[in-house]
């Protein structure tokens, strides 16, 4: 089957499904408790998809070139049974690969039953070493030590494990180099992402970034790296490798050296919403659709439609204006 392609001719080849809109971190660049606070209203449970829809619309994705799926949240281990999600999509031919975005507050006790229902690997958000930069980022109680147990834990059962550390000036930029340190020794991949402007609630502003350039010049001070070819079209982050080893440092550079011109990706929303972009300002309700009768036919050809008119390119196109005035979904929403 030819690839489907969007009007920019990037081709369709990887889904990201967001399970939950629920966190139990509150992570001041994405869910600040100003904004998601006790009296914060999240979706109900017959407003989710369920996992048979879920299952469903992979499948129908499947057949029209998507070979990986993400889940994300939200914390995507917050939805009940998710194990029984992931062995549904384990089961169905053509996919290629299931992987996870999590805090990893909960990996340490559901890494081998995740790992056992067919689940490959697992990308562990994590911002800081130390504690009270920690503790201050994800504004909760929980402490990283149960992050890195969780870690081992994925590493120990055979999940594949890549750790994201989104950087911003005065921030955690003080973190960089023992990040790098710590899971360089440990031989995981760890990527720093630029700190960008997804959502109205984080509070963007284009001085807190750290360019992927002033990251890698923090890091060539300390440590030889090479850079390595990219591997797959879709791939999003700027891969290097500590000389002579075979561990890699990446850099997801959103702000600085855009990449939407190798897109692959659409994004389902908890309840059902397709989305074209992560800095979309609406999507298109396939739960509707799941819930009306239709077949998989007629819903297929909705989704094929959506994509051959894709024209998203924002982070080519930002700027501190758009960035400021531009109404964009919350990240916790659509899914990192």
């Amino acid at each position: 089957m030819s690839p489907l392609l969007d009007k920019l001719g990037r081709p369709l080849q990887d889904l990201r499904i967001s399970v939950t809109d629920r966190c139990n971190f509150r992570c001041r660049y994405c869910m600040p408790k100003e904004v998601f606070g006790k009296d914060f209203t999240f979706m109900p449970r017959n407003k989710l998809l369920s996992f048979e829809e879920i299952e469903r619309i992979t499948k129908i994705f499947v057949k029209i070139g998507v070979k990986k799926i993400r889940l994300t949240g939200g914390e995507p281990l917050l939805r009940k049974d998710l194990p029984m999600l992931i062995e549904r999509l384990a089961n169905i031919s053509g996919l290629d690969d299931i992987a996870l975005t999590t805090n990893a507050s909960l990996l340490e006790r559901m890494a081998a039953k995740l790992k056992q229902a067919g689940l490959k690997r697992v990308n562990v958000s994590l911002d800081a070493l130390d504690i009270k930069t920690f503790q201050s980022i994800s504004d909760t109680a929980h402490k990283n030590e149960t992050v890195l147990r969780g870690i081992d834990k994925a590493m120990q059962v055979g999940l594949g494990v890549k750790v994201n550390m989104v950087v911003k000036k005065g921030m955690n930029d003080d973190q960089i180099v023992p990040m790098a340190s710590y899971f360089k020794k440990r031989g995981i991949t760890l990527r720093f992402i630029e700190f960008m402007d997804v959502g109205q609630s984080n509070g963007w502003d284009y001085s807190k970034v750290i360019s992927k350039k002033e990251l890698l010049a923090t890091l060539s001070k300390h440590f030889e790296l090479e850079s390595v070819d990219a591997n797959d079209i879709g791939q999003v982050a700027k891969r290097y490798r500590y000389r002579g080893t075979k561990t890699e440092v990446g850099f997801i550079t959103s702000v600085s050296e855009p990449f939407c011109s190798t897109c692959t990706r659409m994004r389902i929303a908890a309840d059902g919403k397709l989305y074209k972009c992560l800095f979309a300002t609406e999507g298109f309700d396939l739960r509707s659709l799941l819930r009306s009768g239709l077949n998989d036919e007629t819903i297929q050809s909705a989704i094929v439609s959506t994509w051959r008119e894709r024209v998203d390119r924002y982070s080519d196109e930002r700027t501190e204006e758009s960035a400021k005035n531009r109404k964009k979904i919350a990240m916790s929403y659509i899914g990192g």
